[in-house]
Formats: C-alpha cells, sequence, structure tokens
C-alpha cells in the first residue's frame, strides 16, 4: 500500500488527491491512507492543504528528497514493469521498447513525468490483445498508454524511409525485458 501511495501521488506531482480519492484508488481505507499521509508529510515528502472539510494532497516536489524518490517509484511501479507485467507472454511479441519522454527520463533527461506512455511492439501480436493490455497498462499507471506495432522486418531494416521509424531511432529508447527468466 506504501509504494502504491507514494507512486500515484510522486508519478503524478501535478495533481492533489483528496484522503478519499488516495483510499480508493489504492484500495484501502481512507484511515489507513491518513496515517500514511500523516507520516509521509511530516517527512517532508507530501504537502498537504484543507479545502472546507477536504483535505488536499500532493508530492513535495520542491525537496531533494522528490528526485531520488520519484525515480525509485518509476523503477520500482512505473512504465517498464507494468509493462514487462502486461506485454510478457502475449504471442507475436519479438520485442517491445517505451520510446519518446518516458523513455528520455528513464535515460536521465530532466523534465517532469510525461502525460502518456509511448511503446513500439516489434512483431505480430493479435491487435485486439495488444489494444486491450495497453488499457489495462493504462489504468494501472492512470495514464494514457500509446502502443505503436511494426513489423521485424520494418524494424530491422536500415536505413528506412519510414519517418516514424526514424525519429523514435533517433530518439532514447528503453528495452523492454520480455525474457520469462527475467520476470
Amino acid at each position: 500500500m506504501q509504494g502504491e501511495l507514494l507512486a500515484l501521488l510522486l508519478l503524478h506531482p501535478e495533481r492533489e488527491y483528496s484522503i478519499t480519492e488516495l483510499a480508493a484508488e489504492v484500495g484501502v481505507t481512507p484511515t489507513a491512507v491518513l496515517r500514511e499521509v500523516d507520516r509521509l508529510a511530516g517527512g517532508g515528502i507530501l504537502v498537504d492543504r484543507r479545502v472546507g472539510r477536504s483535505r488536499l494532497v500532493k508530492a513535495r516536489t520542491d525537496t531533494p528528497l522528490y528526485p531520488p524518490l520519484s525515480e525509485l517509484m518509476a523503477v520500482s511501479f512505473g512504465p517498464v514493469p507494468v509493462l514487462i507485467d502486461v506485454l510478457a507472454g502475449l504471442e507475436g511479441v519479438e520485442r517491445a521498447y517505451i520510446y519518446g519522454s518516458w523513455a528520455a527520463r528513464y535515460n536521465g533527461e530532466p523534465g517532469p513525468p510525461p502525460a502518456d506512455v509511448d511503446v513500439l511492439v516489434v512483431g505480430a501480436p493479435d491487435a485486439d490483445a495488444l489494444f486491450d493490455l495497453a488499457e489495462e497498462a493504462s489504468r494501472r499507471l492512470r495514464r494514457e498508454v500509446n502502443v505503436h506495432r511494426v513489423s521485424v522486418e520494418a524494424w530491422e531494416a536500415a536505413p528506412t524511409d519510414d519517418p516514424f521509424l526514424t525519429s523514435v531511432r533517433e530518439r532514447p529508447l528503453v528495452q523492454l525485458n520480455l525474457e520469462p527468466e527475467a520476470l
């Protein structure tokens, strides 16, 4: 519960949540969330304010704790582990990568957590199954997951006249290790 709560708040620092919203998102009682929020606010990780009878909470991004904690949450609860979990075992996937802003963040480029996650799937998985898995990943990450599928031949073609593939290759990529022994 602590990890999921921290991941929700630290990976969505632009958003304030009420105690009730946090409890619903994490799947525990408001009392359990309140205890944890009190500890985290006392430790300088969260900031809160009252609006009427509601208590709104968000990540404190102005402290030295924020960058390493948000990085830890991204590695533990962010796009890479969630996408590996949902894509592992999907027949027809040869390789998969995160590209775009999330790949840039994972490669050390500074900036806020991106609004969506861009995923490149290399292979020929069933389009409907891939769509369903992207929806599941979107729900778990609480942000849109955009999946682009390309054939192995198109991905391995060099040079390519496909402007999309050219732009993806020029920017950071994070390969998702979908091998069973890695899971």
